[in-house]
């Protein structure tokens, strides 16, 4: 059997390998025949290769055009799902359309029907509220998708910021200037990051500005146009910063602002920007609210339980009257 397809307009470089080394991975595993000339890609053999090489291609295009290149381990990964997982290589085959970014460790993508809702969302919304407990991959997923951006060339700059605000110590106690004071709250953004991207040339991008981390109060005053802009913690903003970030956003800009509503900081949790922007925006085209449960934790199995367990306990508190209070307390008097 033979086939032919055409790769125009894509990257064969970034495709085939320098001096086609991915190509030749290609045919250490295959016994098919694979010629590329000129934009045109052949493959003559058995039936059944030839349509493992098509959806092998097929899916390293999907990459280069999402992630702009595939690695040795991208091509060996996808072999390996294609070739030796024949029981079940159509679920994981399907599953790499959901890959956001190729990493030095593997593929970051979406584990939990909640989290495919996420991504799906950001893909078709330019504004998506992601709301939910720790551990549900809220900002690590948002980091992974705004780098894929960035890497696509679908903008220009990445920023991420977060309100720095005390989650019971005191920013006036730690040393050093008022920049060495917030690094600490910013500090998972960056941890997102250099799991994500090379360490030299993440550092690089910061110094070029086209990758920022900076708090929410500097954001004020600004206009971002072309940039993918996350807003984390959102649950600690007033309803006047939340507006403010919200009106920075420019041309060509998309921006996920992530958050627990359970885990509000400020003094008065009612006047939580994220809490009241759910009444506020709701309905508008091109925003989206995605929310998370404990269905979607993937740390350590006991946050999961844990977040249970905090559920239960508050929806008891909520269910006890003042009447049972007061009765409690002069119980407690008469003692």
């Amino acid at each position: 059997m033979q086939k032919k397809f055409s790769i125009k307009g894509i990257d064969q470089l970034q495709l085939l390998g320098f001096q086609d080394a991915n190509l030749r991975l290609i045919q250490q595993h295959f016994n098919a025949k694979i010629t590329v000339r000129g934009s045109i890609v052949s493959i003559e053999g058995t039936e059944q290769e030839v349509r493992e090489i098509e959806k092998l291609f097929s899916e390293l295009i999907m990459l280069v055009n999402h992630n702009g290149g595939v690695t040795r381990k991208d091509v060996e990964t996808l072999i390996n799902l294609i070739r030796t997982e024949k029981d079940t290589a159509k679920q994981h085959v399907e599953d790499l359309s959901s890959v956001i970014l190729s990493t030095k460790s593997g593929f970051i993508r979406p584990k939990t029907p909640g989290q495919q809702r996420y991504y799906r969302s950001t893909l078709k919304n330019d504004i998506v509220f992601v709301i939910g407990p720790a551990g549900t991959g809220k900002t690590y997923l948002a980091v992974a998708i705004a780098v894929a951006h960035l890497k696509a060339g679908e903008v220009e700059r990445l920023i991420l910021t977060r309100p720095a605000v005390e989650a019971g110590e005191s920013l006036g106690f730690l040393p050093g200037d008022f920049r060495e004071k917030v690094d600490p709250y910013l500090r998972p953004l960056y941890d997102a990051l250099y799991d994500m991207m090379p360490t030299d040339k993440l550092r690089r991008m910061l110094e070029r500005g086209e990758i920022e981390i900076a708090p929410l109060a500097y954001m004020r005053g600004r206009t971002l146009n072309n940039a993918f802009v996350i807003l984390d913690e959102a649950q600690n903003t007033s309803a006047l910063q939340m507006k403010m970030f919200l009106t920075r956003l420019g041309v060509s800009s998309k921006a996920i602002i992530t958050g627990d509503i359970t885990q509000v900081d400020i003094p008065d949790k009612r006047k939580s920007g994220l809490i009241q922007i759910q009444s506020v925006l709701q309905g508008i085209e091109g925003i989206d609210f995605v929310y998370l449960d404990d269905r979607d934790v993937v740390r350590h199995r006991l946050v999961r339980e844990i977040i249970k367990a905090y559920d239960l306990y508050d929806d008891k508190s909520q269910n006890i009257s003042p009447n049972q209070n007061e009765s409690s307390s002069e119980s407690k008097t008469a003692n």
